[in-house]
């Protein structure tokens, strides 16, 4: 089991391949994972069309600025900040700058812990 991702490998590989849903490769890459959980690197250039994830998430910004609107309200965003989306609310990136970059965090069931299986 993998226990250490660097920004470096982990940005080395993206984009990723092109999908459909990804034509210019997928702007991620997973870091680490295990269980429910897995830790990935999210880097889109110039638009974020990423739609609801069906688990909960956390994104760790690690480079840029920007706002990340969730459920249509506004979060502005800096290096440094941590920002929680609960799983199935719609959410995305806009007005980022060029080197925007995060770790984001997905775990848990599907729905989110709220609304998903205790454990």
């Amino acid at each position: 089991m993998k226990m250490k991702a660097t920004v470096e490998e982990v940005v080395s590989r993206i984009p990723g391949p092109a999908t459909p849903e990804w034509p210019m490769g997928e702007p991620f890459a997973v870091a680490l994972a295990h269980g429910s959980m897995s830790v990935e690197y999210y880097a889109p250039k110039g638009h974020d069309p990423q739609t609801p994830h069906e688990q909960d998430e956390i994104y760790f910004i690690h480079r840029g600025t920007g706002e990340l609107v969730i459920d249509g309200d506004r979060y502005p965003f800096k290096a440094g900040d941590c920002l929680f989306v609960a799983a199935n609310i719609a959410h995305r990136f806009e007005n980022f700058s060029g080197d925007f970059g995060t770790w984001v965090v997905f775990w848990g069931p599907k729905g989110g812990e709220e609304h998903g299986e205790k454990a």
